[in-house]
């Protein structure tokens, strides 16, 4: 083993069964490549004050539930420090550091913990089933909101624009319901499917 490999770990997610041994360039390749996805998704937009209806949430969860926790954490961190440094891969093909003044950002740090969660259990399994990836994508589907919905009211609050709790899940929550529940349907079906066809074409390699 060359000191750029890494040991396939015990609980293998979707890109390794994929991508086959583990290395640091390839490590490497799959973060920039998890960060292209929730950028290009990031522009599958529907504008809309004070937080943009998006596809991001999809790709984080897919790219999360792909890599596994630590390239999922790494994928996302990478994703917020390229756009607070300035590169266009937040919604509107925007990105800044005065991003950290929109309502819209406490979603984006939501979605390093929405990797953290997805790609741990992904890490045990819970892709590979239709009844489990319901569980996990649903569950991924709410943690943004856990965090973004506070900093929304915070930001508003700071511009003048207070909203109590009824006002803020208004703006920051029953909008994103149908589309939530179209990529939960989205994520829940691909994963088992992928996995699927690995499974049957490891059965005919055979």
């Amino acid at each position: 083993m060359t000191a750029a490999a890494l040991p396939l770990p015990r609980r293998t997610v979707l890109a390794d069964a994929l991508v086959g041994h583990r290395t640091l360039v390839k490590d490497l390749l799959l973060v920039a490549a998890g960060i292209a996805v929730v950028a290009a998704l990031a522009q599958v937009e529907i504008p809309m004050w004070p937080v943009p209806i998006t596809g991001q949430t999809l790709g984080v969860m897919l790219v999360a539930a792909t890599l596994g926790m630590r390239r999922g954490i790494a994928a996302m961190g990478g994703y917020m420090a390229l756009g607070l440094a300035g590169a266009p891969v937040f919604a509107g093909f925007t990105g800044s550091i005065a991003a950290i003044g929109k309502p819209s950002f406490g979603f984006i740090i939501g979605f390093i913990a929405t990797a953290a969660v997805v790609g741990w259990l992904a890490e045990r399994r819970w892709d590979r089933r239709p009844v489990l990836a319901i569980a996990l994508f649903g569950l991924a589907s709410l943690i943004p909101f856990a965090f973004g919905i506070p900093y929304m009211a915070a930001v508003l609050a700071a511009m003048g624009a207070p909203v109590d709790l009824a006002g803020a899940l208004a703006v920051g929550f029953v909008p994103f319901i149908v589309g939530g529940l179209v990529k939960w349907a989205i994520a829940a079906a691909v994963l088992p499917a992928a996995w699927a066809g690995v499974r049957a074409f490891e059965r005919r390699a055979r």
